[in-house]
């Protein structure tokens, strides 16, 4: 179900995990101010996003528009285990200002399976399948979205193994975003060697957190 937030933007409710995909108070200003500026991929001259949870690709569209802004590289790779219908996300993005963009539109053409798609500078990589059991690149990433379920409900993604995974594949320097700032979460960031930071939240939302892999 599609569902308008304060900001303006669209969220989508998920039936099988009974969640939003985004903020509810904000889908695109959660894109924006979590991820895009959290991770501090707005900041990177050649960013390579790892996202785990492409959804409804407000955190892709978000990223996508500051890179052609900017008019920088982005390599965009995304793990995605549950594809979301590809008439509700042609519906969900459609009054995106990236909507016409041709990379996004050649990924709806794809969408549904494991695809990549290359134009010019731009390079997007969406993996269907299970991220407990994908091998990430190591000491690729310059950012890190971690985006999945809320820990209720989504649990694994969420586990110190699973976060020492995730640090293993960004780079020094590197910086993660995630929407929660659950205690158990910030535990797993830190045991997994990397420096976690609260940040002020959203409207509706007390905290969110970003974590640096810093040099051992």
């Amino acid at each position: 179900m599609i569902e308008k937030t304060p900001d303006g933007s669209l969220t989508v409710f998920s039936a099988k995990y009974q969640q939003h995909y985004h903020s509810s108070h904000g889908a695109q200003t959660q894109a924006q101010v979590v991820y895009l500026q959290g991770s501090q991929t707005h900041l990177h001259p050649s960013p390579r996003v790892l996202e785990v949870g492409f959804g409804v690709a407000m955190n892709f569209l978000t990223t996508l528009q500051d890179a052609v802004a900017r008019n920088v590289p982005l390599h965009y790779l995304a793990y995605e285990f549950d594809p979301i219908p590809v008439e509700v996300l042609r519906e969900y993005t459609h009054a995106h200002p990236m909507f016409e963009h041709s990379v996004w539109q050649q990924i709806l053409q794809v969408w549904g399976q494991s695809f990549q798609v290359t134009e010019g500078q731009i390079t997007v990589e969406v993996q269907v399948e299970d991220v407990t059991v994908a091998d990430f690149p190591s000491d690729w990433a310059t950012g890190f979205y971690l985006d999945g379920f809320s820990i209720a409900v989504n649990p694994e993604v969420w586990t110190p193994e699973f976060c020492r995974k995730v640090a293993s594949s960004m780079q020094v320097g590197a910086h993660l975003a995630t929407y929660s700032a659950a205690g158990a979460v910030r535990r797993a960031l830190q045991n997994a060697g990397l420096q976690v930071t609260k940040h002020r939240g959203l409207t509706g939302k007390r905290e969110f957190v970003t974590a640096e892999k810093v040099a051992k």
